[in-house]
């Protein structure tokens, strides 16, 4: 995989070129009225949605965390919890999660954010060879491994979806 740094510079692929991490941008039109950003991203680029994961800001008692799942499926915040040895996790507050990351909603990548947070990735993407994730801004996905993305985070890896934890929706 070719690195690519282009004018479509983020913090998150500044990290990422900092780091000398391979990395592929994926830019795409975003559509301002797609109800579920990772689930047009992966629609606009054509990739299978469990390749491509989502960035979503928690806050597990009282301390905000970062938990990156499948846009395929949602986020377990009981197991999102017990994966960070606490009883309790929500989601955070958008506006907090905007200021803590330096990201817009939609746009929040894991990596480049201004105040890095625990960071949980499901475990289903150590399976993969690659994972797409948000570039730091709506409309830009970047491809990397997912070794990479756990490195790059410090996170940890367990099964916080809720198709990963079995317990699936209809």
């Amino acid at each position: 995989m070719a690195r690519k740094n282009s004018a479509q510079g983020t913090p998150a692929t500044a990290a990422l070129t900092a780091a000398g991490v391979p990395f592929v941008l994926h830019p795409y039109t975003h559509d301002p009225s797609a109800a579920s950003y990772g689930a047009e991203a992966a629609e606009a680029l054509g990739i299978v949605p469990s390749r491509v994961f989502k960035t979503l800001m928690v806050d597990v008692e009282g301390r905000l965390a970062v938990g990156i799942v499948p846009v395929s499926g949602s986020l377990d915040l009981k197991a999102m919890a017990a994966a960070l040895g606490a009883k309790k996790a929500a989601m955070a507050d958008p506006a907090a999660a905007q200021r803590r990351t330096g990201y817009v909603l939609g746009g929040i990548s894991p990596l480049g954010q201004r105040q890095p947070s625990p960071t949980v990735l499901d475990s289903s993407a150590l399976a993969l060879g690659t994972v797409l994730g948000s570039g730091g801004r709506r409309g830009l996905d970047l491809e990397l491994a997912p070794a990479d993305l756990v490195r790059l985070t410090n996170a940890i890896a367990a099964p916080i979806s809720s198709l990963a934890a079995g317990t699936s929706r209809p």
